[in-house]
């Protein structure tokens, strides 16, 4: 968690630097869900992500200097520059891609899932998405399909109160909990700024999947701190109250976390975190711009195999 929360802040700093155009959106606030969720995933487990995703792709275990430079649009990021804050993605750690699309990676992990199964492995996939998602289509077909199917999928809800500016009760229609019933799916609610209480609750959705039950939807109550994104530092939107921040602060995950914490063990991680993201910081300054003349690489695979038996 100080991790992702350290990464994000120094993240904005490149932000308000230029060295990062275009922007991100930030994840403070809402790091116990990455990493109670990721803690309970194998390293070759799947992941999904969406445009709030740095925590995500983190928690899962990529690396901060390639990550920081992938956001600032560097040879040396995660994808060589080219998918930016949105669109991060390390198939080694099984992670599939951050989706700048709301809701469209659910069906992506879900299919991940099923095509694990069917070549008899226990592998899991995760595909997390905001309040915002819980409207949109595509997430109920993923829905559907994976609970009709008994698909190895958790479904984690990162629901901030927002989507966007838009109050989730404005939006939503009954709960979010009861979207995942209403399929079938095992379904949990949880204070997501506890990550404790993240962690018990995706380790037993983990160990369902993986015990051939199906899929499951966690619901993360948490609170995002930050901008929707950076633009906002300029634009200033009026949709909270500083009031209302500060209340949601006060439940930081952080500091419960560490509280339980030896306090020497909790310097020893800051200390730690300081210098691997300041060599992070630096590895991000230091790796060049992608060739222009390399623009159009990496849109398209190579070759297209042919299954045997397919004309």
């Amino acid at each position: 968690m100080r991790l992702i929360r350290r990464f994000e802040e120094r993240a904005i700093e490149l932000v308000r630097s230029g060295v990062i155009a275009g922007g991100i959106h930030p994840y403070i606030g809402q790091e116990a869900i990455a990493a109670g969720v990721c803690a309970a995933l194998r390293r070759d487990d799947f992941i999904t992500s969406t445009h709030r995703g740095h925590g995500h792709v983190l928690a899962k275990g990529a690396d901060p200097a390639r990550m920081l430079a992938e956001l600032a649009g560097r040879e040396g990021g995660l994808n060589q520059g080219r998918g930016g804050s949105m669109h991060a993605a390390d198939f080694g750690l099984g992670i599939l891609g951050a989706d700048a699309i709301v809701g469209a990676a659910a069906p992506i992990a879900a299919g991940a899932a099923w095509a694990a199964r069917q070549a008899g492995s226990d592998r899991v996939a995760t595909c997390f998405f905001g309040d915002g998602a819980v409207n949109q289509g595509v997430v109920f077909e993923a829905f559907n399909l994976a609970a009709l199917w008994q698909v190895p999928i958790i479904f984690v809800c990162e629901n901030n109160g927002f989507a966007t500016s838009t109050r989730t009760e404005d939006a939503v229609a009954g709960t979010i909990a009861g979207r995942g019933a209403a399929f079938g799916m095992w379904t949990r609610t949880m204070d997501g700024m506890d990550v404790e209480a993240v962690l018990a609750a995706a380790t037993e959705a983990v160990d369902r999947a993986r015990g051939g039950h199906g899929p499951s939807l966690l619901e993360c109550l948490t609170y995002r701190f930050d901008a929707h994104h950076t633009f906002e530092y300029t634009a200033r939107p009026r949709y909270r109250t500083t009031e209302e921040i500060e209340a949601a602060q006060a439940r930081d995950p952080l500091p419960r976390q560490g509280a339980r914490l030896p306090e020497q063990v909790r310097e020893a991680i800051d200390a730690e975190i300081e210098d691997l993201l300041t060599e992070a910081v630096q590895f991000a300054l230091d790796s060049p711009h992608p060739d222009p003349s390399t623009a159009l690489e990496y849109l398209y695979a190579d070759s297209t195999p042919v299954r045997a038996g397919v004309a």
